[in-house]
């Protein structure tokens, strides 16, 4: 299912979305689903989204929640804590699609 939302948004980044802010825990449980995602299917989101930027942060001890900055500076946030990796593809998929 999250290769399926991957290629669903394809190249599809960009239009009134400015960047994506990943946040997540190197280590915690609840940071899991947040590290499969990335390793399985950023490289994808990032080939098909070249000139996208795409920013992964790393911090020890953080939840994990996927931040959206949209134009003039309007920001949304979504907390992915104990998401699964296709729930994470869903909530990505979700604030990519959605307008502020």
């Amino acid at each position: 299912m999250a290769a399926a939302a991957v290629r669903g948004i394809g190249g599809g980044l960009g239009r009134s979305l400015r960047e994506l802010r990943i946040h997540l825990c190197q280590r915690s449980a609840g940071s899991r689903g947040v590290r499969d995602f990335i390793e399985q299917h950023y490289v994808t989101l990032k080939k098909a989204n070249p000139d996208f930027p795409i920013l992964i942060r790393e911090c020890s001890g953080v939840q994990p929640k996927l931040w959206a900055r949209y134009e003039f500076g309007k920001e949304k946030s979504v907390p992915l804590n104990n998401l699964t990796m296709d729930e994470v593809a869903k909530a990505l998929e979700n604030i990519v699609k959605s307008k502020v």
